[in-house]
């Protein structure tokens, strides 16, 4: 099922519970939200892919790694249909790999750890939300990546505006 990004920031669901998670005070809804990430550094490579290449392509990928590890940002804006059960979805929940850790949660705030190992790569970070009204929300988060001889940072920033009850054929 396909996560938008207000729902995997506006997580509540049985397990957060025993986590002490308090769902945020926000409307189900059409909403537009507009996303900003930095990424520097590379992007760990399991150790496991690299050994099935051949010398030559280990070589010319590595070569295509290093080329994109320059700073990049990008802004996404999309409109997202939040409905009750969306945002009663964890926003990993499909991951096994990852862990999360409620650090605070009110009805307007949270902060949640999450730490997550795919093989030799190990990635942890801390993600933040605040409902401003039941109608307006913001958030970051920051990650890091480590594994295979690389690390990675990710900063993200995002804020979500209520446009109305009524999705249309928005999903």
């Amino acid at each position: 099922m396909k996560r938008t990004v207000l729902s995997m920031l506006l997580f509540s669901s049985a397990a957060w519970a025993q986590n002490k998670f308090q769902p945020l005070n926000v409307k189900t809804g059409l909403w537009a939200s507009t996303v900003t990430s930095t990424r520097t550094g590379q992007v760990p490579i399991p150790a496991e892919l690299l050994a099935r290449l051949s010398p030559e392509q280990r070589a010319k990928f590595e070569a295509r790694m290093k080329a994109n590890s320059a700073p990049k940002g990008t802004t996404i804006t999309k409109k997202d249909c939040e409905t009750k059960e969306k945002l009663a979805e964890q926003p990993f929940n499909n991951q096994k790999e990852c862990k999360q850790t409620v650090v605070t949660s009110t009805s307007t705030k949270a902060e949640i750890k999450v730490s997550c190992e795919f093989g030799d790569i190990k990635a942890n970070g801390t993600m933040q939300v605040e409902a401003l009204s039941p109608e307006s929300v913001k958030g970051s988060g920051q990650m890091t990546s480590n594994g295979g001889g690389q690390s990675m940072s990710m900063n993200t920033s995002f804020s979500a505006k209520w446009l109305g009850p009524s999705c249309g054929s928005v999903e």
